[in-house]
């Protein structure tokens, strides 16, 4: 058992520090190329830091464990908007803007029907998977036309006086590691969660929606609270909602494009159930206020206990 948490917890540092080089230098290998910052973001950054989640549910569709695949994607849509979120109002106030209220929560909302509608057979076919990674396309072209260039900052610049051949290698590098990092680090998260699922006599379910989701929404989780901390929460809920976004229109669409799922139908009469309750009961807290606080946190809080206590 112990062996099992040891490659469980080295998995997850692999897969979080893989994300980062591929952000770091994905990002930085685009603006040589005169991308924008924008279309960088966008794109490069949000498929980067969704990476984790991708690898982890290809795998374990690969290795014929749907329930981690799905039990993952579900599990982190509820983490972001209940635990995630809760705990980051818990440290400062999340304001609420426009385009978060209307644009990327109904896009959370409408991805997460028609999710639901096609799993109702307990299954998710490749064509299923083809349609939402159509519409992730279209999210992402709508947001090219919408967003202004200078909204969109990237934490990775180019200095021309100083981009030597040694920094360039240096980028080339970091992808290269970013990649071996996510392919090994996915491996080892899925191989020791399976393994601990055996030796505790629980379903693949169970840990997928809790070990695995709440691991792969860390990186998360240690950005929102440190941004709350210091006060920069602009873009905390939108991008809490962009995450879950990705979640099911990037990694589901690609890993169900790449392997068909089959759905336990548990996941379907529940806990896709809690997930689309959850991300419903964020837009009458976005309504009445204008910011998120300490009492909106604590009500996802507990909604996220209380959803912990029916599964386990």
């Amino acid at each position: 058992m112990l062996l099992d948490i040891i490659v469980l917890v080295l998995g997850l540092v692999l897969l979080i520090a893989g994300g980062d080089f591929l952000v770091k230098g994905a990002s930085r290998i685009a603006l040589r190329f005169n991308v924008s910052a924008m279309v960088i973001g966008l794109t490069i950054v949000a498929f980067s830091t969704s990476a984790p989640e991708l690898l982890v549910s290809l795998n374990a569709a690969l290795k014929e464990a749907p329930d981690f695949a799905m039990g993952n994607v579900v599990g982190s849509n509820i983490s972001n908007l209940a635990l995630v979120l809760g705990v980051a109002c818990l440290f400062g106030y999340i304001p609420i803007h426009r385009g978060t209220a209307t644009r990327d929560w109904l896009t959370t909302m409408v991805a997460s029907i028609l999710l639901y509608l096609f799993v109702l057979d307990q299954k998710l076919t490749s064509w299923e998977g083809g349609i939402l990674f159509g519409c992730l396309v279209i999210y992402l072209i709508v947001l090219l036309i919408k967003t202004k260039k200078d909204q969109v900052k990237l934490d990775y610049t180019i200095e021309p006086d100083k981009d030597t051949t040694f920094e360039k290698f240096k980028d080339l590098l970091l992808l290269a590691i970013g990649g071996a990092c996510l392919y090994f680090g996915s491996n080892w998260f899925i191989d020791g969660a399976a393994d601990i699922a055996t030796d505790l006599g629980v379903s693949q379910r169970i840990i997928g929606l809790t070990i695995l989701a709440i691991g792969t929404s860390l990186p998360e989780l240690f950005t929102s609270v440190i941004a709350a901390k210091k006060g920069e929460t602009d873009l905390a809920l939108g991008n809490l909602l962009g995450s879950n976004i990705f979640n099911i229109l990037s990694i589901l669409g690609i890993t169900s494009m790449i392997h068909p799922l089959d759905v336990n139908q548990i996941i379907i009469s529940s806990d896709m159930l809690w997930m689309l309750a959850i991300s419903l009961g964020i837009l009458p807290l976005m309504l009445l206020r204008k910011r998120l606080g300490t009492p909106s946190g604590i009500i996802l809080l507990l909604f996220y206990v209380t959803y912990l206590v029916t599964i386990l």
